[in-house]
């Protein structure tokens, strides 16, 4: 062999290793990875900039969310192609150096019909244009016809297991529409289940948010292409589920005795746990959020909205700005990290309470506005007991 067979070759076996490791460590392997050189992370770090690069030239509105939502998926099929493209020129180079195969006609080989050779062979296509002559190309080509139908069955397997895990994530979501509003806001959730009759139903929606918070960090790390996927109205995405979770259980812990609050002490643990974890996965520094999502003034309106639901805090005084200081230290914990998150993905962090009244997407469907009576008012409110 000489010393261009051995580069061939030796670069076509470091092409295949890092290809292999790869798609090993983005499908197989059940835990994220912090190697600093991945070929997964340099694709989606160079896909999704130059993707989110044109998004952030668009317009706020649907058009720029209908171009976005389209990212995740497409990425799927953009990263296996890029696998595919890298296993075959991986296996032409080390068909080039083992110098083995031949035209069916006579013609003489070139590393252009090397790689036809392997893009046949990888896709089992089988044509016979192109023979492997001796003993260590037929073996060349009996392993990457065997690769090729492995990286079918991987493309089989793999695309269920993210749709899965997207489709738990996002029945949740739908179910918060009905108790916090699209998009959700913890004056909404609270003004519900902040009743002294409600209070043992919060504990149960916080105790399902903690699992769902689980769950995505579980899946978003594994598969961290999942965070690109968005939900099926622009008004919802998971990131502002979360973010509006950890606003609730942070009213929670500050407005109710401890005692109380264990429920909302565990969510928020574990919510911020996957914030913070998913930032790291995707390399989102924290930032600050500017301007601020709970100013002095907004806090007052807080304050007003939830006074009917016999939140202690919302009567003014020196508990209302204890509680705003306290309030401050828990929002410290994980706003940073929401907004690096936001800032990234291009999705907008819920209000602490809505610009006017919520919206409710169970009520709007796309023969009426809104479902509402002759006097303006909801026909219906599922924490009615009167409707």
């Amino acid at each position: 062999m000489n010393a261009k067979t051995i580069i061939e070759a030796v670069l076509g076996i470091v092409i295949l290793a890092v290809v292999l490791s790869d798609a090993f460590e983005a499908v197989v392997l059940p835990r994220r990875v912090t190697r600093k050189f991945r070929l997964a992370r340099f694709f989606y770090m160079f896909a999704w900039g130059i993707w989110s690069a044109i998004g952030r030239s668009m317009r706020p509105g649907k058009f720029r969310e209908v171009y976005l939502s389209v990212f995740g998926p497409l990425s799927i099929l953009l990263l296996l192609m890029t696998w595919a493209i890298g296993l075959i020129f991986g296996f032409a180079l080390v068909h080039a150096a083992v110098g083995g195969s031949v035209m069916a006609s006579g013609e003489p080989m070139t590393f252009l019909l090397d790689l036809y050779l392997s893009g046949t062979t990888f896709f089992t296509l089988g044509l016979g244009d192109v023979l492997p002559r001796t003993t260590l190309d037929r073996v060349v080509a009996v392993i990457e016809s065997g690769m090729g139908f492995g990286f079918l069955a991987l493309i089989i397997g793999y695309l269920p297991i993210l749709y899965q895990a997207f489709s738990r994530r996002e029945l949740t979501i739908s179910l918060l529409d009905a108790r916090a509003g699209s998009p959700p806001t913890a004056a909404e959730m609270l003004k519900r289940f902040g009743r002294e009759e409600n209070r043992g139903a919060a504990v149960e929606v916080l105790r399902e948010w903690e699992r769902w918070s689980a769950d995505v960090l579980e899946s978003h790390l594994s598969y961290p292409l999942l965070v690109y996927y968005r939900s099926q109205h622009d008004n919802q995405s998971w990131l502002g589920a979360m973010t509006a979770i950890l606003d609730t259980c942070s009213l929670c812990i500050v407005a109710f005795e401890k005692q109380k609050t264990l429920q909302a002490r565990l969510t928020f643990a574990m919510a911020r746990h996957a914030v913070t974890d998913i930032a790291q996965a995707l390399n989102a520094a924290p930032r600050p959020i500017e301007p601020d999502r709970l100013p002095s003034e907004e806090f007052k309106r807080l304050c007003a909205a939830l006074a009917p639901s016999g939140i202690g805090f919302c009567c003014g005084g020196p508990a209302a700005a204890e509680a705003e200081k306290r309030l401050g230290e828990f929002r410290a914990m994980y706003e940073p990290y929401v907004n690096g998150l936001a800032l990234r993905l291009l999705l907008p962090l819920p209000p602490w309470i809505p610009d006017g009244e919520a919206h409710y997407n169970w009520r709007t469907t796309a023969w009426e506005r809104s479902l509402r009576g002759a006097a303006g008012n909801a026909l219906f409110d599922p924490f009615d007991d009167h409707a």
